[in-house]
């Protein structure tokens, strides 16, 4: 399409002139070019109709009454909602100087009072088009930022708020060390033969429910998601997000989550494991990052809640020690884990 094709789809253009003979002029001339168009007597009711319209070009005399065209056009520019409306000013040949006015406020062109229809139709046809153009790229701009928030969206869903700021500013997360982190696991019993009984569908709802319910107890208490592994779900306290009291945070997360799985069904329950120590934290691969801990804490956490009886909570002796001043609790004496010998184990059962 050349400058002075018209786009395809009809335009709404606002005439403005004190003259009623002029207005009108302008008026035929714009619905010859296949346009709707609207009048406007002064710059005080131009103002209004653009304020409560919708227009793609506005035709604007300069001299009026009550309010003239400068002002018109300091009020659109100053207006966000206003100032890209393109706008032809309207002027007589000899008044250049308004014409030069009228473009340094922002106008995008002039047509002379006494106008010829083939430079009124390129002139009002090149505005439109630009209009049309821009338009077109402020929806395109749109599309991109929706996708830009989807895009970060899906990442903060999937990583932790400080990986996610590390994945943007160096594209990877490098895996490293965290001292002293406590380390929860819960593991749903029954979740297997409730699966053999029911149909699949309705399982993996009950699943998501069960999940996102500790999800929003894990974000209250402070603590971070790290991932669900099959019907267990693993997190984390005082990893990449600080908390002067990750041990009575954690005790007070898993007492929650244990309460929780009544809410969805009376066919599960829960065991959870606590443990604290050093663990590696970080993303490997390049294809569907996955925050992720590795390291001898995480094993030894698993065998924990294995230990752990249905609607129990056992931690380590090293948890315990941290979290023993809030809690109400009963020792276990050493309980054999497969692959770590025996571990001395608590019970939590409260708080204080």
């Amino acid at each position: 399409m050349s400058d002075f094709e018209m786009p395809q789809k009809a335009s709404t253009i606002l005439v403005v002139d004190d003259n009623m003979t002029s207005r009108l002029k302008m008026s035929m001339a714009v619905k010859q070019l296949g346009h709707e168009t609207e009048g406007a007597e002064d710059g005080v009711q131009a103002l209004e109709r653009l304020r409560d319209g919708s227009y793609d070009l506005v035709l604007l005399d300069i001299e009026m009454p009550n309010l003239d065209g400068y002002g018109v056009l300091e009020t659109m520019k100053a207006d966000p909602a206003l100032r890209d409306i393109p706008v032809i000013v309207i002027s007589a040949v000899e008044e250049m100087e308004q014409v030069v006015k009228g473009i340094q406020l922002g106008a995008q062109d002039f047509l002379p009072k006494d106008f010829d229809r083939i430079l009124f139709r390129a002139r009002v046809g090149a505005c439109l088009a630009q209009k049309h153009l821009r338009d077109q790229e402020a929806s395109y701009l749109a599309q991109i930022e929706t996708e830009r928030r989807r895009a970060d969206d899906l990442l903060h869903a999937t990583l932790p708020a400080r990986a996610v700021r590390e994945l943007k500013d160096t594209n990877e997360v490098k895996p490293r060390r965290f001292d002293n982190v406590i380390v929860l696991m819960a593991d749903v019993v029954g979740f297997t033969d409730y699966c053999d009984k029911h149909p699949a569908e309705l399982a993996v709802r009950h699943l998501q429910h069960l999940v996102t319910r500790f999800e929003d107890i894990t974000l209250f208490h402070g603590l971070e998601k790290i991932k669900t592994i099959g019907d267990a779900y693993l997190a984390t306290a005082d990893l990449l997000q600080p908390n002067a009291e990750a041990a009575l945070a954690t005790a007070r997360c898993a007492l929650e989550m244990t309460n929780a799985v009544a809410e969805v069904t009376d066919n599960w329950q829960l065991r959870i494991g606590i443990h604290t120590g050093s663990v590696v934290a970080g993303v490997i691969g390049r294809h569907q990052h996955l925050f992720d801990i590795w390291g001898d804490t995480v094993n030894t956490v698993a065998r924990i809640t294995a230990m752990a009886k249905p609607d129990t909570i056992f931690a380590s002796a090293d948890a315990w020690a941290r979290m023993q001043d809030h809690c109400v609790g009963t020792a276990q004496g050493a309980l054999p884990a497969k692959g770590k010998g025996e571990l001395e184990v608590f019970q939590l059962t409260g708080l204080t």
